[in-house]
């Protein structure tokens, strides 16, 4: 019998990029690019995804590439998408990547506009949870206790739930995903690519600088967001019908929080109540399931 060798998919992302090493960015903009093909345009915004994309004539992309103003990844892919309609060529998906800052922060508002209209383009939000390329800043991204540049004593705000945000657009499809799981993201893409209208992926992608660990760690910290269930991987159809895509280990969240620098700082009291809010967060969302 003879047995024929699978082709692998084409890299849309080249080697040369200027991303930091063990940049989790990189590795997820590989995973997402590689699952879209290489017949598609991206838009990319001041960031980390910009450094990692590179400049022209330098760009390490082999699509079509627009960088946009920082706040309007969203309304410039979707004016990308119309206009690609309007000569007919309805086939060729349109996808944003943004960072955290720029989509939960600077970019929410024209995000939601684009949302409501349901505009027809993938958006990903590249989420290191901080302002890692001006500086390591808090943002609205940055988990409770977390150090930044600009919280030395940690982080006293929670997260923002963009998921929800997002599903309460009503949009076709919403979904998590994180680089430590790539069949899952692989596939999320995929069926992302095969929709319309407004499709958002929130993808957790580690910083080794900002999370103060080892370069190699980002796999594994991305792992253990998703066994400990800070960061669930679910889907949301709609806006209204959940499903969960991987039933975690429920490893206690010390096992996330003790790869990180950015944690050496928490007391047992503020392990104790990340943990609980952990636990609430994750009921909730299986009782929306």
């Amino acid at each position: 019998m003879v047995v024929k060798a699978q082709s692998r998919p084409a890299e849309v992302l080249r080697p040369g990029h200027a991303g930091c090493p063990g940049c989790g960015h990189a590795m997820g903009m590989r995973m997402v690019l590689r699952a879209l093909g290489n017949r598609a345009v991206v838009v990319v915004v001041p960031s980390c995804v910009a450094v990692i994309s590179g400049p022209y004539p330098y760009a390490a992309l082999n699509v079509p590439m627009f960088h946009s103003a920082f706040e309007i990844a969203a309304p410039t892919a979707a004016g990308i998408s119309q206009a690609l309609k309007i000569q007919g060529k309805d086939d060729i998906p349109v996808l944003a990547f943004a960072g955290d800052g720029g989509t939960f922060d600077i970019g929410l508002q024209s995000l939601s506009g684009a949302a409501d209209r349901n505009e027809d383009f993938i958006y990903v939000c590249m989420d290191n949870e901080a302002y890692m390329n001006t500086g390591i800043q808090v943002s609205s991204a940055t988990p409770r206790y977390a150090w930044t540049g600009t919280s030395p004593m940690g982080n006293t705000r929670r997260k923002k739930h963009i998921m929800e945000i997002m599903a309460a657009h009503r949009i076709p499809y919403a979904a998590t995903a994180c680089i430590g799981f790539a069949d899952d993201l692989t596939a999320k893409v995929k069926k992302a690519k095969e929709m319309r209208g407004t499709r958002f992926l929130h993808l957790l992608s580690p910083c080794p600088t900002g999370w103060k660990m080892e370069q190699h760690l980002s796999p594994k910290a991305a792992v253990a967001a998703v066994e400990t269930n800070i960061f669930p991987l679910y889907e949301i159809f709609g806006g209204s019908e959940y499903v969960i895509n991987y039933r975690s280990k429920g490893l206690p969240v010390e096992t996330y929080l003790s790869l990180q620098g950015r944690y050496r700082h928490l007391r047992p009291e503020d392990v104790k109540s990340i943990q609980a809010e952990t636990d609430r967060n994750w009921e909730e969302l299986k009782r929306r399931v």
